[in-house]
């Protein structure tokens, strides 16, 4: 494993992908570390569908891009798509979502999204979060249930691109001590 600020620095959005499919082990060892993210009220209101049938995972990729806008289109190159699906949370969740009026559903999936980019990298694979698609017909293609929703879809695959510098703000222009001034 390698240090954690190693594996942050080397995650990235990739937009370019070979075509060589994930061996199982990877998958297997993304999909464990997708299982053990946290979530308010151990609530784990999310479910994964793994999209790996070739011409499924095009018609996917097609409710991603568009030609109008010119996005997403390498998302045809990804071997596999992760596509995460928003469940019903549990009673004290749900409360704590309306007590406090945050969606806790929404940062579980996000907190859940990132385990699975960071172990994606870990094992040497290159992933990108969407969330610019077309839900009515990714709900369709994959018998998504009306009464959900589709958070997030993840392409992971062998990255073409090559690890770039990150452009952040410096940590003085993020962070404030005792208060936010």
């Amino acid at each position: 494993m390698k240090s954690f600020l190693a594996l942050a620095r080397n995650r990235q959005s990739d937009r370019a992908f070979d075509t060589k499919p994930i061996e199982k082990e990877k998958l297997d060892y993304i999909l464990e570390a997708a299982m053990l993210a946290p979530s308010a009220c151990n609530a784990q209101p999310w479910k994964i569908i793994v999209v790996d049938d070739f011409e499924l995972k095009n018609k996917v990729a097609d409710a991603t891009s568009s030609r109008l806008l010119g996005m997403n289109h390498f998302t045809k190159q990804s071997p596999l798509h992760l596509v995460l699906v928003e469940e019903q949370a549990n009673f004290t969740s749900n409360f704590g979502s309306w007590a406090k009026k945050k969606h806790f559903p929404h940062i579980d999936i996000g907190i859940l999204a990132e385990h699975i980019c960071l172990a994606a990298a870990d094992v040497g694979l290159g992933s990108c979060m969407i969330g610019w698609f077309n839900e009515a017909k990714v709900k369709k293609l994959l018998s998504i249930p009306k009464s959900t929703q589709v958070v997030l879809l993840i392409t992971v695959g062998y990255s073409l691109q090559a690890i770039r510098d990150k452009k952040r703000k410096p940590l003085s222009q993020i962070v404030t001590w005792n208060s936010y001034l």
